[in-house]
């Protein structure tokens, strides 16, 4: 398993002691008698069976280390409040504590939460993204780590349209980093194109996350999930670069479906913990491979009111366009974050812009069939539909037709063979 301690499969689950026994050998093989532990998990965006790990990973360490938090490696997504808190990890969250054991959201914009540890310089950029971009990218990470002995990531893997895989060191950068080197990542990732990353092991986004990753002078370790809403399939143990390694091996086959041929019209039925369009967005990239020219892909969300909690005034500015509208106009547009920039490529998709014309030509249309108003809909770029003219039962069965519809979207991605 690429150096990692754990096991996986391609078929089947690992049985609860299965995953016990997992995370009793790898913390059994870290020096963390009296130790101060910090745990870096993800919020409720990402398929995971926290309750069941917080659990164990209570009962394994409870008599052995000094003191153990939970730092929510949220990137750019909102603070959890107690009630969500309680909801992630099985346990009545009170003031942000269960017990002694604090659980801690990541304010990624609160400058005086981070520390600078190091640059990545701007040769070293442009080698890293074959000529990209060409800066230095300044390396701030939540100060907070260095108040432990030792850091771990406990976290899933799966296909990402920016790293290529989530999970590893992907949980400090952007996890829990600074604004310059989220904004750089997705940017990078943007200009290359989701549909060119998502799903690729080996990406210069990844490239630069681990070479972030060497400026940390902590001990760190991880265990890497492989889940699905019926189970995990993998946990791997080690390293984070190792770690992830493995686990995103398995991700590749249980999280990647092929088709035979391209839909005219995909149907994404949005789950409840997709609570916006910034996250809900992953309807839409995790299906832009098997979506025919000219065709569409609908993401289905009643439950969704707001296209971003975090920079939705930003995305109602710019709106939501391809790649080349953007670079296009870069005068206009260079001031806005890069992050927020690439995610209205990503949920664009792959397309063109004739600046002489003004013509943008997406290579598909992306239409809501959320909470927001259509006039929001027009506004930002995109189609609208009303949920209630959308009758699922009528989609379903139709893939000789032309039509796919995705349950629980987000997280498998669709290719073509």
């Amino acid at each position: 398993m690429s150096g990692a301690q754990g096991k996986g499969s391609t078929e089947s689950y690992l049985k609860r002691e299965e995953i016990h026994a997992i995370l009793k050998d790898g913390l059994g093989s870290l020096s963390l008698d009296g130790k101060r532990v910090l745990f870096l998990i993800p919020d409720a965006t990402r398929t995971m069976p926290m309750p069941l790990v917080f659990d164990s990973l209570q009962e394994l360490l409870k008599n052995r280390t000094k003191h153990m938090d939970f730092l929510v490696a949220l990137g750019t997504h909102q603070p959890l409040s107690d009630a969500q808190l309680s909801h992630l990890v099985g346990k009545p969250v009170r003031n942000g504590k269960v017990g002694d054991i604090r659980l801690i959201n990541h304010a990624w914009d609160k400058p005086e939460t981070f520390s600078h540890i190091g640059t990545i310089p701007s040769t070293e950029v442009s080698h890293i993204s074959g000529g990209l971009l060409a800066q230095d990218v300044p390396i701030r990470i939540n100060k907070l780590i260095y108040e432990y002995d030792q850091v771990i990531i406990c976290g899933p893997v799966f296909p990402h349209e920016v790293a290529g895989f989530s999970g590893g060191n992907k949980y400090f950068f952007p996890g829990i980093a600074g604004p310059e080197i989220i904004n750089f990542t997705h940017w990078l990732g943007a200009l290359i194109t989701s549909y060119q990353v998502i799903g690729r092991m080996h990406t210069p986004v990844r490239a630069i996350i681990e070479r972030a990753a060497e400026f940390i002078n902590l001990p760190t370790a991880c265990f890497a999930f492989v889940v699905d809403h019926q189970g995990v399939a993998g946990l791997c143990f080690g390293p984070p670069m190792q770690a992830w390694q493995s686990a995103a091996e398995i991700s590749s086959i249980r999280h990647i479906v092929y088709k035979e041929k391209p839909f005219n019209r995909v149907l994404s039925l949005m789950p409840r913990m997709y609570d916006d369009l910034w996250t809900a967005a992953k309807g839409m990239y995790k299906l832009e491979p098997v979506v025919a020219d000219a065709g569409e892909v609908i993401i289905y969300a009643p439950h969704i009111h707001e296209v971003s909690y975090t920079h939705g005034k930003l995305i109602d500015e710019i709106g939501y366009h391809c790649r080349d509208y953007f670079l296009s106009q870069w005068e206009r547009f260079k001031g806005y974050p890069g992050g927020v920039l690439a995610h209205a490529t990503h949920l664009t998709g792959m397309g063109a812009y004739d600046l002489q014309s003004g013509i943008e030509t997406p290579r598909i249309h992306v239409t809501l069939a959320t909470g927001i108003s259509a006039e929001r809909c027009k506004k930002i770029n995109l189609g609208y539909v009303s949920p209630e003219e959308i009758h699922v039962e009528e989609w379903s069965n139709r893939e000789e037709e032309g039509i796919l519809v995705v349950e629980q979207a987000g997280e498998t991605l669709f290719r073509l063979k």
